[in-house]
C-alpha cells in the first residue's frame, strides 16, 4: 500500500523564488515519468525525510499534488546542501505497478559469524544488490545469515535467498560477505633493528684502540 505525501505546483523557477521556498522548510522537485508530462512541485522537507526513513527508499509514495491527480511514484534522485545537510531538490519518477523496473535493494547481515569469533575479520564487499520487480515487490532490504561462516567461507549472489517475486541482477558469482584470516602483522623476515647503523660495504672494521 502506498504512504500519501502531499505536494503543490510551482512555476517560478528563478534562483530567489527556489531560495524562498527551502527557507520556508520545503523543497523543490520534479516529477516525471515514461510517456508522462513533467511537472514541477514542492513537498514539505520533513514530512518527505520522515515517509523514506520509515517506508524505506524504495518506497512507493501516492503523490497528492494540490488541484491535480494523485500519481504513484517512488524517489528517484535528490541532492543535498553539504554545508547545511538539508535537502536542496528531489526526482520523483511515476510508477506503472504492473510493470517490472530495476532498483537497488540494501544487502543486511544477520548474526556473528562464527569466524570472526575464532579471530578472522567478516568482510562485505557489497551493500547494495541490483535488482528486478514491480513497483509493490519490491524488496525493502535483502538478509542473509552470515552466523555459520567460518574463516575462509564466502556467500555469492547465489547463495542468497530466492524471492518468488524478484530477480537478482548481478553476477551470481559475485561475494556479497567473506571471513578473511586475521592478519596478524608478523612478517619477521622484514624486520629491521631501527637503531642499528647502517652498514658500509666493503669497509673495513674499526680497529681496536
Amino acid at each position: 500500500m502506498a504512504v500519501k505525501l502531499k505536494a503543490t505546483k510551482r512555476n517560478d523557477q528563478v534562483h530567489s523564488a527556489l531560495r524562498k521556498i527551502r527557507e520556508s522548510g520545503f523543497v523543490p522537485g520534479v516529477v516525471y515519468g515514461k510517456e508522462k508530462e513533467s511537472k514541477s512541485i514542492t513537498v514539505e522537507s520533513i514530512e518527505l525525510v520522515k515517509t523514506v526513513r520509515d517506508e524505506g527508499r524504495n518506497a512507493i509514495i501516492s503523490l497528492d499534488i494540490e488541484n491535480d491527480t494523485s500519481v504513484d511514484v517512488m524517489l528517484h534522485d535528490y541532492q543535498m546542501n553539504p554545508i547545511k545537510d538539508e535537502l536542496v531538490h528531489v526526482d520523483f519518477y511515476i510508477v506503472n505497478m504492473s510493470e517490472e523496473m530495476d532498483v537497488e535493494v540494501s544487502l543486511h547481515l544477520e548474526g556473528e559469524a562464527q569466524g570472526a569469533k575464532d579471530g578472522g575479520v567478516l568482510q562485505q564487499p557489497m551493500h547494495e544488490l541490483q535488482v528486478r520487480a514491480k513497483p509493490g515487490d519490491i524488496p525493502d532490504e535483502i538478509s542473509v545469515d552470515v552466523s555459520k561462516l567460518e574463516i575462509g567461507d564466502s556467500i555469492a549472489i547465489a547463495d542468497l535467498p530466492k524471492g518468488k517475486k524478484y530477480e537478482f541482477l548481478d553476477d551470481p558469482e559475485t561475494t556479497v560477505a567473506t571471513v578473511v584470516p586475521p592478519d596478524t602483522g608478523d612478517n619477521e623476515d622484514d624486520e629491521t633493528d631501527e637503531n642499528a647503523e647502517p652498514e658500509l660495504v666493503g669497509a673495513e672494521p674499526e680497529e681496536e684502540k
